[in-house]
């Protein structure tokens, strides 16, 4: 199964070059800071079956912060914030160890959304340097803007 994920990145990085017709800057770009997870992302996509992206986070929108030489994320779930321990492995990332949450009420569906599919991250790209997007197996599950 994760060797589908692996093949989708790899078509999802070639297709993105072969758009923009600029093979060797995505290259060249892959080995620069623009695709380290490290900085803000705000969340801007998620899979939600049966409700809109709008009418779950109305109020705010999901970020995620990722402190690279500290192997720490933080962010809110658009209500609650948490924090935990980074742990990757090139591509692949792990979100199911448990992290810590403020446990504020949250009306709506949006954040045990956004936990339940962060829980199931299997690994990440980054497109353009500035496009993050969490994969579940080989299906996108979640995208991010840099902020």
């Amino acid at each position: 199964m994760r060797t589908y994920g692996l093949i989708l990145l790899v078509f999802l990085i070639g297709f993105a070059a072969c758009k923009s017709g600029r093979a060797t800057q995505t290259t060249q770009t892959a080995t620069s800071g623009k695709t380290t997870l490290e900085g803000e992302w705000e969340l801007n996509y998620i899979m939600l079956p049966g409700s809109s992206f709008e009418e779950a986070y109305k109020e705010k929108k999901p970020f995620i912060k990722f402190d690279v030489a500290e192997r720490k994320f933080s962010g809110n779930t658009s209500c609650n914030s948490f924090a935990g321990k980074l742990k990757t492995d090139g591509q692949k990332i792990d979100f199911t160890e448990p992290f810590m949450m403020t446990k504020m009420f949250c009306p709506g569906e949006g954040e045990n959304k956004f936990v339940e599919t962060l829980k199931k991250v299997t690994s990440y790209s980054i497109t353009d340097g500035n496009t993050l997007n969490f994969i579940s197996g080989d299906i996108g599950v979640m995208r991010f803007t840099r902020k």
